[in-house]
């Protein structure tokens, strides 16, 4: 499985080398014409994630077997779709056609990378505050819990309670991978939490303190009377 593994990785590589190369013919927003590089490659991610993470969500729902056995339980297509993903820490998986179901448990996060590079690019192109972008906010928030944090932790339960089937080394790597990326992700979140939602809210407005008639505040907030008669001067 080794050399098709390889392969379909190396197919997949060139082709979205090549869609990169193609956004080049394609206009790019004005607001994002300093930035056409960075359009481009968001682009980019954007395909490739939508691609993976929905063929990871399809894959799980016809073939439940890969959660049952991560380990050997999966269909021969499941490993063209993590070989199509071109990330080197599912290499284990591509080389040695084990491990495909939890490379494809894994894959879920991509469903939410997807809400992640749609943000990014509404920020390129300037609609933010707008409601696309807000609803964009409250989507990557939603898919962060339900296909990022939710498949870490099922991964990271597995990974524990399996330690004894998985070889010492591949138990390090996995722990320290989910570990940093479980940890990035809650900041992530957090910190769009705070940037999109909380700090976007309209404040409510700061009632004025008017002065009563014949009254001033002096700067230490203590109120004082002033005697609005007319002084009267005598020669």
């Amino acid at each position: 499985m080794a050399p098709s593994g390889l392969l379909v990785t190396g197919a997949s590589f060139a082709a979205f080398r090549g869609l990169h190369w193609g956004l080049q013919l394609l206009p790019t927003p004005g607001s994002a014409a300093q930035d056409r590089w960075k359009w481009r490659n968001i682009c980019v991610s954007l395909v490739h994630s939508l691609l993976t993470g929905a063929g990871a969500l399809l894959g799980l729902s016809l073939y439940p077997q890969m959660t049952a056995d991560p380990i050997h339980g999966h269909p021969p297509w499941a490993l063209v779709l993590v070989a199509i993903s071109v990330v080197s820490c599912l290499s284990t998986a591509i080389l040695s056609g084990h491990y495909v179901g939890f490379s494809v448990v894994s894959l879920l996060l991509e469903l939410n990378s997807t809400c992640l590079h749609l943000r990014k690019l509404l920020l390129l192109s300037r609609q933010a505050p707008s409601l696309a972008f807000s609803v964009t906010s409250w989507a990557t928030l939603a898919t962060l819990a339900l296909f990022r944090l939710v498949p870490l932790g099922w991964m990271s339960l597995w990974l524990i309670r399996q330690h004894h089937q998985v070889p010492i080394a591949l138990v390090i790597l996995g722990g320290t991978g989910l570990v940093t990326v479980g940890a990035t992700s809650i900041t992530l979140g957090v910190r769009i939490l705070v940037s999109d939602v909380l700090q976007s809210r309209p404040r409510p407005p700061i009632p004025e303190h008017k002065e009563s008639r014949g009254t001033r505040t002096c700067c230490d907030g203590e109120p004082v009377t002033r005697d609005d008669s007319t002084l009267s001067l005598k020669d």
